[in-house]
């Protein structure tokens, strides 16, 4: 009967990686010269590092069985991606500029409470908070040292696993995000950041001049509207919008709102939508830091799964202090990202089923064991201990070829995704 699997290195080697990694990325504040000498040897001593352990690696046949349910995260994560990013543009556009120019940000207490702890707390401490120590791509790197810390025998394999069940629960997250902030349009808490970032058109979209616009600020209108149930003012004729030609994507065109200067298609425009200039409840950030905790948490643990729930909060009341975010979005995707986080054990866990599966199939053929036993059948008591053993995961044979070239394929494309990840998600 197997023992339940534990990291034979909880606390230690990886610990002590991310750690320098942190420090020397640091070190771009302090000395840029020395961060764009010490940041490039440390991702060549790392990558060194994986590719000479991946020869040794033991666990390909495991790797094999996740990599569809891999695959298909990557698709579903950037399904989703693509749907917030039409909604992160089209939050931003219905209003038009005017809107976001004139509207005052919501009251966050928690920015209060920040600005008076600057007049409380020493200057040290109130400098170490504001310190630009870890943001979206820290975290992202964290759990890529997470997942290759499979081939030290450091996390429980399959990697490919791990890595499908955090690409999920972050496209379920992103997802929910999306159909959160896209159903309440709430103003930014930097009123001028779409005008610095987005051109769009100043005026609000038609759908908003009849159903918003006559009724945003005038009390008796709003209480007729309630009382009617119905839009009830006639706004007149509705200022006229530009519409190219996109073909089949041409019902895009009332969500983007594209202006005649910001290029000829679609997919142009949601390069450009980043992280988005509303509040979008809740931080996309935040829920990145937070998936990447609880990986850490379960996967490895010990002091440095402390360490990066540390760098979670104060990555958390940077985005306030900052106002990138209200209080609001980062409490909220915290507790999002831990749910969503345990919701989805069943794609990959630290905890070892196999000893579970066991006792059940013993409780099965328990009657049997003792009358063979006390038969003196010992052929026969073998063959039912060999029923009861849990699948050899590792030990499945496949084709050789196949698994010859599964580990070339695997460590080229996740190498790929990691340069395009570091590349096209700075910005959230």
């Amino acid at each position: 009967m197997r023992r339940r699997w534990s990291p034979p290195f909880n606390g230690g080697g990886l610990g002590i990686a991310a750690i320098a990694y942190i420090t020397i990325d640091y070190t771009r504040e302090i000395s840029p010269t020395l961060h764009s000498y010490l940041q490039p040897l440390l991702y060549l001593l790392l990558s060194i590092l994986v590719l000479c352990r991946i020869p040794f690696y033991k666990h390909w046949s495991s790797e094999f069985k996740s990599a569809v349910p891999f695959v298909l995260s990557v698709v579903f994560l950037l399904s989703a991606l693509l749907f917030e990013m039409i909604s992160v543009r089209f939050v931003t556009a219905v209003l038009g500029l005017d809107w976001h120019r004139n509207t005052s940000p919501l009251p966050d207490t928690g920015q209060w409470l920040f600005l008076a702890l600057n007049e409380k707390l020493p200057q040290t401490v109130v400098d170490i908070l504001r310190a630009h120590i870890v943001a979206l791509q820290h975290f992202l790197m964290l759990f890529i040292m997470l997942g290759f810390s499979v081939v030290f025998d450091s996390v429980k394999a399959p990697g490919l696993g791990l890595a499908a069940r955090y690409l999920f629960t972050m496209a379920i997250g992103r997802l929910l995000r999306a159909i959160t902030f896209v159903s309440t349009i709430l103003p930014s808490a930097r009123p001028w950041c779409a005008a610095a970032r987005f051109r769009v058109p100043g005026h609000p979209h038609p759908w908003a001049q009849k159903y918003y616009a006559p009724y945003a600020s005038d009390a008796n209108a709003i209480r007729q509207v309630i009382n009617q149930d119905f839009a009830y003012i006639d706004p007149g004729k509705p200022i006229g919008e530009y519409r190219p030609d996109w073909g089949s994507m041409s019902f895009l065109i009332d969500f983007l709102r594209p202006m005649p200067s910001e290029g000829s298609t679609w997919y142009h425009l949601l390069k450009k939508a980043g992280g988005g200039c509303n509040d979008l409840l809740y931080s996309g950030h935040m829920l990145v830091a937070v998936l990447t905790a609880m990986a850490w948490t379960e996967a490895y643990g010990g002091y440095s799964s402390a360490l990066v729930w540390l760098l979670v909060l104060h990555s958390a009341q940077r985005e306030v202090r900052e106002r990138h975010h209200y209080t609001v979005d980062c409490v909220v995707a915290i507790y999002v990202g831990i749910l969503l986080w345990k919701m989805t054990g069943f794609i990959w866990s630290s905890k070892n089923l196999s000893r579970n599966k066991t006792l059940d199939k013993l409780e099965k053929i328990h009657g049997r064991l003792i009358q063979a036993a006390k038969d003196s059948d010992m052929e026969g008591v073998r063959e039912l201990l060999k029923e009861a053993e849990p699948e050899n995961q590792e030990g499945r044979k496949v084709n050789s070829k196949l698994m010859w070239l599964f580990p070339l394929v695997t460590t080229i494309s996740t190498f790929t995704i990691v340069i395009l990840a570091f590349t096209h998600t700075s910005d959230g």
